[in-house]
């Protein structure tokens, strides 16, 4: 039998019609390979946008002339409540140090060593144990 390119796309997407959908993330078990995954993916992008936005803010303040500079940023800074400040810290601090040791992790796996589940899981709880001890060294005495 021999169809025409019209006819073969109609059969196709009729077919299309039938699949059922594919299963999403509720209905799986959370496991620590792919909400780090996640996390890696999330903090990323969250430092990016905030580097591009802090660059870019420069520029604009530039074009604009306005007085916007590192001295008048860290006045302000300065002049915020110490909760404030912590917290601003530890928004900065503990992704960053999430990101940059979850890439060391992936690194090392580059280099083809702690491939197996045991070894996943192992530097899996190191970056998280990383992250809570430099995040909250970086938030709380810098």
């Amino acid at each position: 039998m021999h169809f025409t390119d019209s006819e073969e796309q109609k059969i196709l997407v009729a077919q299309r019609k039938n699949r059922p959908t594919s299963p999403h993330l509720t209905i799986y078990q959370p496991q620590l390979t792919w909400i780090m995954s996640s996390f890696h993916r999330i903090t990323g992008v969250y430092m990016a946008v905030g580097f591009y936005g802090l660059t870019c803010g420069y520029a604009l303040f530039s074009v604009l002339g306005l007085p916007i500079d590192s001295n008048a940023i860290f006045e302000f800074y300065s002049s915020l409540p110490e909760w404030f400040k912590y917290g601003t810290k530890a928004a900065m601090a503990y992704p960053f140090v999430y990101h940059f040791a979850n890439g060391i992790r992936h690194l090392v796996w580059d280099l083809a060593k702690e491939l197996t589940i045991k070894g996943v899981y192992r530097t899996g709880y190191a970056v998280l144990a990383t992250t809570a001890l430099f995040g909250t060294y970086y938030t709380f005495f810098i």
